[in-house]
């Protein structure tokens, strides 16, 4: 089965309708040979409505909305263009101020792509027309789009939160444990906080080395003196707002004020208010938005729906029990099997969507992971930098793909794909980092939720 939909995913037949058709096709061939029973697939129907009415799942069309609102009225746009003022007159300051909106854009869409195609229309040209050698700009470009897939308010991160409260009560009660502490989203964003912003240091760090080594590949941008007149206003009227959203949005988490679907609903609101504060709301816009999100979110559930049916039949047919099986027999005891399951996804990266491989693999091996004892905060903060890395990494990367069709014909594709290696390398050390040191991801959801 799994190869199956790794082969016709290759053939271009779109990922939801090819987990259930050849999960369709696989269940025949089974219900010839009397190991699948066709009655079973009227469980579909209750899952699917769970997911539908599950309160926590409704945060996803909430952040989608505010991060195209946040886009659509150009705040995105005014936000960078003010950092480049205030930072860009330093030597690598341009390059620092990308970073920061890239991860303030993260903490306000969770929107990879969105955030790397506003990121590469916008600061590519403006780092080009500064002298900023292609290759770094692309780099920083790339990487700080990418944000969005780790730090909260993360999408991914809200159906990685669903998928791991159940595998984790799944879990404990294999393991008689039949009242265990339980794992929400909230637990993911907190434990995604510092992580999130240690790939952001590690960012800076690399351009503020290379500001001072090599002067020529990240020079200050020239202001105008009307600039320097307009800027004190262009931060009040676009970074102070935007940094309020953000607040309110992740501070309320942090705080255990509101659950994410009660603080995705205040960015949401939040996001309206802005944009008619810049008299950028109106019908028009609100109906481009609701389109967008519509459009998002109904993409995320049929892939959804698809991978229920792909587990159905999988579990069904004992690959469950084969693939436990297996993951225990690896040597290294949980090491072994968290490198294993932590490589597969890395490689699946390069053919598949994020969402595709939460919903096809993190179903299947949860599970045994939080059964030989892996911490379910640690294990989806890993997984979500573990694929945020493989989004980066040539000569498939979707990050690359995602500036290479707005990148200017000046910048070549090798020059993307050289840019972003040193950005690879610095994701593997923070990954490094949260391996060797899990209190990283599961130290603040104790401070916060305790």
């Amino acid at each position: 089965m799994f190869f199956g939909v790794i082969v016709v995913l290759m053939l271009g037949f779109p990922v939801a309708f090819t987990l259930a058709g050849t999960s369709l096709i696989i269940a025949g061939i089974g219900w010839l040979l009397d190991a699948f029973q066709p009655a079973l697939f009227g469980t579909l129907a209750s899952r699917y409505v769970g997911a539908m009415t599950n309160e926590v799942l409704v945060a996803v069309p909430l952040f989608v909305f505010m991060g195209v609102m946040l886009e659509r009225s150009r705040i995105a746009e005014q936000l960078l263009v003010t950092m480049a003022q205030l930072f860009g007159t330093l030597r690598g300051g341009l390059g620092l101020s990308v970073i920061m909106v890239g991860a303030l854009l993260a903490a306000s869409t969770g929107i990879v792509g969105a955030t790397v195609v506003t990121m590469g229309l916008l600061s590519l040209p403006a780092m080009l027309r500064a002298g900023y050698d292609p290759k770094l700009a692309c780099g920083i470009i790339c990487a700080s789009g990418t944000l969005g897939q780790i730090i909260p308010p993360s999408t991914v991160l809200i159906f990685m939160g669903d998928i791991l409260q159940g595998a984790n009560a799944q879990a404990q009660m294999a393991l008689g444990n039949f009242a265990p502490n339980p794992v929400s989203v909230g637990d993911l964003f907190v434990g995604a906080f510092i992580p999130g912003f240690i790939l952001v240091g590690l960012y800076m760090g690399w351009t503020i080395l290379l500001a001072v080594v090599r002067p020529k590949s990240a020079p200050a941008m020239v202001m105008s003196s009307d600039d320097r007149r307009d800027l004190p206003k262009n931060v009040a009227v676009a970074l102070v707002p935007a940094l309020a959203l953000i607040v309110a949005v992740l501070g309320s988490i942090l705080a255990g004020i509101a659950t994410p679907t009660e603080s995705a609903s205040v960015g949401a609101v939040g996001a309206m208010v802005l944009a008619a504060a810049r008299r950028q709301f109106s019908y028009a816009i609100l109906r481009h938005c609701m389109m967008a999100t519509m459009q998002i979110t109904s993409m995320v559930f049929v892939i959804l729906f698809g991978a229920s049916m792909f587990a159905l039949v999988f579990r069904t047919l004992g690959g469950d029990a084969l693939l436990e099986e297996f993951l225990t027999a690896l040597p290294g005891g949980a090491t072994g099997a968290m490198l294993f399951v932590m490589g597969l996804m890395f490689v699946l990266g390069f053919i598949l969507d994020t969402f595709e491989i939460i919903f096809i693999v993190m179903p299947l091996t949860a599970p045994i992971l939080l059964q030989m004892g892996v911490d379910p905060v640690w294990l989806g903060v890993m997984v979500g930098i573990n694929l945020q890395t493989s989004f980066l990494t040539p000569p498939v990367g979707f990050s690359l793909f995602y500036l290479r069709s707005v990148a200017p014909p000046s910048v070549t594709t090798s020059q993307i794909y050289r840019g972003v290696i040193p950005f690879v390398l610095l994701q593997m050390v923070g990954l490094a980092m949260v391996w060797w040191i899990p209190q990283l991801a599961t130290w603040l959801p104790g401070i916060v939720f305790d």
